[in-house]
C-alpha cells in the first residue's frame, strides 16, 4: 500500500503540482484510507512528496543506467522517450513530478521535497555526464552537456504540455543529440 500511494502522489504531482494537491486527494487516488496516509507519512504531504520525488528520480535512473552503457546517445534517446512516454499517455496532462516540486513555493517552510528535487536533477546530470565522459567528452563538455540535456528536456516537457504536442521535444532531442555528437566524437560532429 505504502509504494501505491507514493506512485500515486508522484502521479497527481505531476499532472497537478504540489500545492494543488492535498494529502485527501492523494489518499483518494491511491485508492487508500486517509489514516494509512499518516500512518506510512508521519510527516505529512511533506514527506510524501520527498518520496515521490525520489520515485520519479529512481524510474529516470534506472532507465538512464540501462541504456547510458551503450553510449550517451541511447541514454539520451530513452530519457527522452520515456517523458514522449508520459505526457503522450496522459494526453499532455502530466509533466515531470520533479520539475513541479522545483517550481513551486512551499506551501510551509519546508523546504525537503525542493532538495529532493535538486538532488534528482543532480543524479540523472552525473548519470549523463559520466557516460558524456565515458566517451570521449571533456570533464567541462560532459558536465555542461549534460546539465543542458537534463534542463532542456525538462522545458521541452513543460512546453509539451503547454502545446499538446511534441513538437518541442522532437527539435529539442535532434539538437541535444548533434550536441553529444560533436563533444564525444568531434570528427563526426
Amino acid at each position: 500500500m505504502r509504494d501505491r500511494m507514493v506512485a500515486g502522489a508522484a502521479d497527481m504531482i505531476r499532472r497537478r503540482g504540489l500545492n494543488a494537491t492535498s494529502v485527501r486527494e492523494l489518499a483518494k487516488h491511491a485508492e487508500a484510507p486517509l489514516g494509512s496516509t499518516y500512518h506510512y507519512f508521519p510527516g505529512g504531504k511533506s514527506q510524501l512528496a520527498v518520496e515521490a520525488v525520489r520515485f520519479a528520480d529512481a524510474l529516470a535512473a534506472r532507465k538512464l543506467a540501462k541504456e547510458l552503457p551503450a553510449g550517451p546517445l541511447p541514454g539520451l534517446r530513452a530519457f527522452v522517450d520515456m517523458w514522449r512516454e508520459v505526457v503522450l499517455d496522459s494526453d499532455f496532462r502530466a509533466g515531470c513530478p520533479v520539475l513541479a516540486v522545483s517550481v513551486e513555493d512551499p506551501a510551509d517552510a519546508d523546504d525537503a521535497p525542493r532538495e529532493a528535487a535538486a538532488a534528482a536533477f543532480r543524479n540523472w546530470t552525473a548519470l549523463l555526464a559520466d557516460s558524456l565522459r565515458a566517451h570521449g567528452a571533456s570533464e567541462d563538455d560532459a558536465e555542461q552537456t549534460a546539465t543542458l540535456i537534463v534542463a532542456a528536456i525538462e522545458g521541452t516537457v513543460a512546453m509539451c504540455r503547454a502545446e499538446r504536442s511534441t513538437r518541442a521535444l522532437d527539435q529539442t532531442v535532434e539538437k541535444l543529440e548533434f550536441l553529444v555528437r560533436a563533444i564525444t566524437d568531434p570528427e563526426r560532429g
